[in-house]
């Protein structure tokens, strides 16, 4: 967080000490990207996402499920973008590495989001089909289609004004395009942020039994870990876990608007410092969180497959990865 504060402060400083956009009609004066970017923070970056990524490979080789290839590759996406970056500041002037640099680190999130909308519909279903139709506000079957189709939706229109903004003649146009669909995108995850919420209220006041099941001595810190693949039976650890995911990517979506909102030339555009605190920061710990906490680790594959398929499953049992009791409303 060290290298994001003192950008910050680096980014406070006068023109003559900062490289900031230079908005002279003299297009061999200006860099592509309005200022000549920092290697040092991403530098920094590129090394914290790039180590986070390979954790998060050594658990998907290990232990991972398919849908888990959202957050692989979106945090080996976000790696690329950072080193991008790199080389953008000693080529300043190349449209094509800073297209590439701007998609990369643009929409790379689209894919932590998805993971957290699978997620929470298998993890939903691993408690049994009962309670994933009770106490979700959408449907489980639907929740990934709705939400995924929205980051799909939201992704183009990001890419399409993202792309557009790199020509000087049509930058206004780009950002206002690509700001739509970073609002839309917000407006989705907000919505879908609601409803992770509320099934936690929901399975805590109607189904308490399920709510306080764990196994003996499964607290936060014996099931943290980045190289632990045994499986626990407290998803609430993995629920908090997600939402503490929430916060980081609303922090980074709000960031993103307010960006655009103030155009190419804005403050928040010509300050990079800020990119790093409120963009790739929050992101990056959100998302390393599940280094230590691998998803799969806290969710019944037999019951949340079982469930998604619409097969009757019996109630769940605390041993051996399920729940004890019957639960009744």
């Amino acid at each position: 967080m060290l290298f994001g504060v003192a950008l910050v402060a680096a980014s406070s400083e006068s023109s003559t000490q900062i490289l900031t956009r230079d908005t002279s009609d003299t297009a061999t004066k200006r860099p592509t990207a309005g200022f000549i970017m920092k290697v040092w923070p991403a530098a920094i970056a590129a090394l914290l996402y790039g180590n986070s990524g390979l954790l998060h490979w050594m658990h998907f080789f290990r232990i991972g499920q398919r849908y888990m290839l959202t957050l692989t590759i979106g945090m080996t996406c976000m790696t690329i973008g950072m080193l991008l970056r790199i080389a953008d500041s000693h080529s300043p002037y190349s449209l094509g590495l800073y297209i590439a640099e701007d998609m990369f680190v643009l929409l790379s999130p689209c894919a932590f989001l998805a993971t957290d909308y699978m997620l929470l519909s298998r993890l939903a279903n691993s408690m049994g089909r009962d309670i994933a139709d009770d106490c979700l506000l959408i449907p489980s079957r639907r929740i990934t289609k709705l939400f995924v189709w929205s980051d799909v939706i939201t992704f183009w229109v990001q890419a399409s004004g993202g792309g557009m903004s790199v020509s000087q003649s049509l930058s206004s146009v780009g950002n206002k395009i690509a700001m739509t669909g970073l609002v839309l995108q917000l407006l989705s995850f907000a919505l879908f942020t609601s409803v992770l919420i509320m099934f936690g209220f929901r399975v805590r006041s109607k189904y308490p039994q399920a709510w306080d099941a764990r196994s003996r001595g499964e607290s936060v810190l014996s099931v943290a870990g980045p190289f632990k693949t045994s499986t626990t039976t407290n998803w609430k650890i993995l629920y908090y876990v997600m939402c503490l995911t929430c916060i980081g990517i609303l922090v980074r979506c709000v960031f993103r608007i307010a960006e655009f909102a103030g155009g190419y030339s804005g403050y928040l555009s010509t300050h990079e410092g800020y990119f790093f605190l409120l963009d790739s920061l929050p992101l990056w710990i959100a998302m390393t969180l599940y280094c230590f906490f691998w998803p799969t680790r806290f969710i019944n594959q037999h019951e949340a497959n079982a469930a998604a398929r619409g097969t009757p499953t019996p109630v769940p049992l605390v041993e051996n990865n399920k729940y004890i009791g019957s639960y009744a409303n």
